[in-house]
């Protein structure tokens, strides 16, 4: 089959599976509230309908893959998923997004079943702002997951860290020391005004610029590196003269849409072109109705062939920009969530 373009010109690439919308953490970026509307068990996909999906995306090009929620591995037995998806020639990539909290007990098992990378979400070094931002007392387990994963054998771990002025902006060199003592991979990322992100203002963005000041003023000007080894990669990647490497993710001040391949699955079959469309495409009703592949296959192709989202820019432009969404239009659809649509 001839490589599947949208109106922009972008493959359909990389693919982000949500296998639930539960999280054990409140972060304040995504899950600010104290009630959430979630979506009924019955809707949720099975690992084989996760795992076929994943099968027909991979006909039309998707060959990257990345588990996410909420927290994926609330889902009981997820090495089972994984050795479904590592089993697809089409599946090159295979990644997992995690609040670490559950991967000391997992890492292994997830290893051995031929997950391929682990990305885990680490915003403060701070047991006691863990505890105030993201409302859980589980700061050891993260610290302990990540040592778990790199005893399990993963390599290129990397770490994610959303920057809040006012929160942990004064640790960035601290997150970047240690990333840099254990040799993971620190990936920045700026605060987004997407989903559950009601308490979102400009004035708490710390901005890809001001990220690279602080850096370049303690350790020297980073230097940037070649995106040529995945051009559609979210991260810019830098280099310390050390030899140090981390990336920022700039979604909220330097949009990268015209180079976005990504679409995202929510666990009930939602099918989203871009983090910020307010709708996506049901596959779990014609799944579950006795479509076949190509029927699958022809309804994702019409989706993605017409596809011109470029959310981030065009929110870039909004005059007095605040959050996308307020508390009841969430309740209303939690498809909107972030927790729902795998960020």
């Amino acid at each position: 089959m001839a490589e599947l373009l949208d109106r922009l010109g972008r493959p359909l690439g990389s693919v982000r599976l949500s296998v639930t919308d539960r999280c054990n953490m409140r972060c304040r970026y995504c899950m600010p509230e104290d009630d959430y509307t979630w979506l009924p068990r019955s809707s949720i996909l099975s690992f084989e309908e996760i795992d076929r999906l994943a099968g027909v995306l991979g006909t039309l090009g998707a060959h990257k893959f990345r588990l996410t929620g909420g927290e994926p591995l609330l889902r009981h037995d997820l090495a089972a998923l994984v050795a479904m998806l590592s089993r697809r020639s089409t599946a090159s990539d295979l990644a997992l997004t995690t609040n670490g909290l559950l991967l000391g007990r997992q890492a292994a098992a997830l290893k051995a079943a031929g997950l391929d990378r682990i990305t885990v979400s680490l915003d403060t070094l701070r047991s006691e702002r863990m505890r105030a931002f993201a409302r859980t007392a589980g700061h050891h387990e993260v610290l302990e997951g990540i040592e778990a994963a790199a005893r399990a054998g993963f390599t290129g771990i990397k770490v994610n860290s959303v920057i809040i002025r006012g929160y942990n902006d004064d640790e960035v060199l601290a997150l970047l020391e240690f990333a840099r003592a254990r040799q993971l991979e620190l990936r920045f990322i700026e605060y987004m005004d997407v989903g559950g992100a009601t308490d979102w203002s400009a004035d708490k963005v710390v901005s890809r610029r001001e990220l690279l000041a602080v850096i370049g003023a303690r350790y020297g000007a980073p230097v940037e590196l070649s995106q040529a080894s995945d051009p559609r990669a979210p991260a810019d990647r830098f280099q310390l003269a050390d030899g140090t490497v981390f990336g920022i993710i700039a979604s909220t001040t330097a949009p990268f849409c015209r180079d976005c391949d990504r679409a995202r699955l929510t666990a009930d079959g939602t099918f989203f072109l871009c983090l910020y469309a307010r709708n996506g495409i049901d596959l779990r009703e014609p799944l579950r109705s006795g479509a076949s592949d190509t029927d699958l296959t022809q309804l994702i192709q019409s989706a993605w062939s017409e596809r011109t989202d470029r959310g981030a820019e065009e929110r870039l432009r909004v005059e007095d920009r605040g959050a996308l969404y307020q508390v009841e239009s969430l309740r209303a659809d939690p498809h909107r969530e972030m927790h729902t649509r795998g960020g």
